[in-house]
């Protein structure tokens, strides 16, 4: 079995780190202040539900649309008739980040004790952690309103040994995943199955991790910027503070400056025009209004990282009608994804435009008539040699995947389940699309970046700023020039991973 250093604590909200860690093995520590607070939760939940006659959504009720009729007498079959009426996913498997992520935003969430689960559960579902095992869940089948209902059920179905999860990254039946990384297949009973399935745990999971591949291509993109701005000897005056602060807007405040770090002692070649193509001159603006965009998605990720998501929740020690001091079962809607379904829309805007202007600028690049002079293509021989034709081709390609795909999802809602969810936010589906398309937005990043190394190669002059000379060199150090042709696939992934090791400063 894995063994790791790395660990997560329940107590305190996660942070997006914690996601990332998650997708390799790691200690994921209940500690005894978590399980004080799920043994309170799960004491309630069985006094209200063995001693008060008033429903309880879940257990002693139907789901969904039919919690207008009595549920199933017995527990265990409760939790299995939970699970087995959603097991209608389809699709290709989720990707694996995603899904241990979600499991990771699960546990966190029921260890706060507001569930009425068992300790057992979280127990269990922390140890899972330490080990390769993660659930085969289906792309498609939620809609983000009543939690991602479909896909938890699948890979809380794989933690019992049913369906599929995949153990040292091989796909195969769940209960031999369970057995060849050490895990007993969990035991469910009173609302346990309810509460794995209750939640937006797949929607946040994706948004958050899509967030971070976003805020890193934005980091990236900046300082590609700066390099593409020593390469041609630009004038950097399209930076001045005083201008900036003029327009007003706090990311392009905060983008300028730090793009004037990094270009700090370039001296301009005095061959540019008087003003730059907007992919140069407004990339201060640009990368200042994703800026101010991508803080209000960091506001929406902390908080869905730190909230509950479940219906119903239990707390006690609070009035609960005229039987003070018990507590009281409170139903809502808090598993409704609209929030994070807002900030995967925006997040899509911002990674189209993001893409735009990495495509324009290796455009920029590789033409001869707005380059400075420099060969078509960046290759030394046009003709006999291609230099970046079909790079510059694919992240055309790689645009046009990325706008057809950002349209909104959040305002899409369709009437389901009996009008019972009469409105939906489709935040699964923002979110999932917004992971993708920032994995195509890193790939425009590693092109634009291939193609600042091979215009020194081509006749560019060495930047002039010393922390872009940095940037260069390390480049140069990553990927050879493109002389002969060569498949630059790889070259472009190799780039997109050295960026994002960047320095955020």
């Amino acid at each position: 079995m894995p063994t790791t250093t790395d660990s997560v604590l329940l107590t305190g909200p996660l942070d997006p780190a914690a996601l990332r860690r998650a997708a390799a093995p790691l200690t994921v520590h209940v500690d005894d202040e978590a399980r004080a607070r799920v043994d309170r939760g799960r004491r309630l939940f069985h006094a209200l539900r063995h001693g008060d006659d008033r429903p309880i959504y879940g257990a002693t009720t139907g789901f969904g649309a039919l919690a207008g009729y009595p549920g199933r007498a017995d527990e265990a079959d409760q939790c299995d008739n939970t699970l087995a009426h959603l097991g209608a996913g389809q699709g290709p498997d989720l990707p694996h980040e995603i899904t241990r992520a979600a499991l990771l935003l699960r546990t966190w969430s029921l260890a706060q004790g507001l569930s009425g689960v068992s300790a057992d559960v979280v127990d269990r579902l922390a140890a899972t952690f330490a080990t390769t095992f993660t659930p085969a869940v289906p792309r498609y089948g939620s809609v983000g309103a009543s939690g991602d209902l479909i896909p938890l059920a699948y890979a809380t179905q794989a933690l019992r040994g049913r369906g599929h999860a995949y153990a040292d990254g091989r796909r195969m039946p769940a209960a031999d995943a369970l057995t060849a990384a050490g895990l007993r297949p969990l035991v469910l009973g009173g609302r346990d199955a309810l509460a794995l399935v209750n939640g937006t745990s797949v929607t946040t999971a994706a948004t958050a991790l899509a967030h971070d591949r976003v805020r890193a291509a934005h980091r990236s993109l900046t300082a590609l910027t700066c390099l593409l701005t020593d390469l041609l000897g630009c004038d950097p005056g399209f930076l001045d503070a005083d201008l900036l602060r003029a327009y007003g807007h706090p990311g392009a405040i905060d983008v300028g400056a730090r793009m004037r770090r990094t270009l700090a002692r370039t001296t301009p070649s005095g061959t540019r025009p008087l003003q730059e193509p907007y992919s140069i001159r407004c990339a201060p603006q640009l990368l200042g209004a994703a800026e101010d965009a991508l803080r209000y998605v960091d506001g929406v990720v902390a908080a869905d990282l730190g909230g509950v998501s479940d219906n119903p929740l239990f707390f006690p020690d609070h009035a609960a009608g005229d039987r003070a001091g018990e507590g009281k079962a409170v139903h809502g809607g808090n598993f409704f994804g609209q929030p994070a379904a807002f900030a995967a829309d925006l997040l899509a805007s911002v990674t189209a435009q993001l893409g735009n202007l990495a495509e324009r600028q290796l455009d920029l690049l590789v033409d001869p008539a707005r380059n400075g002079g420099l060969p078509p293509m960046l290759t030394t021989t046009p003709g006999t040699q291609h230099g970046l034709q079909g790079v510059q081709l694919a992240t055309t390609a790689f645009v046009a995947e990325i706008r057809r795909a950002a349209a909104p999802a959040a305002m899409q809602s369709l009437p389901t389940n009996l009008h019972n969810q009469d409105v939906v936010p489709f935040g699964t589906q923002a979110a999932l699309r917004s992971y993708d398309t920032a994995e195509l937005l890193g790939l425009l990043c590693g092109s634009l970046a291939l193609g600042l190394r091979q215009a020194v190669h081509a006749g560019a002059r060495r930047p002039t700023a010393p922390r872009c000379g940095a940037l260069l060199d390390a480049l140069i150090d990553a990927i050879p020039p493109v002389e002969p042709d060569r498949p630059l696939d790889a070259d472009v992934r190799a780039a997109a991973r050295l960026l994002a090791t960047l320095d955020p400063s």
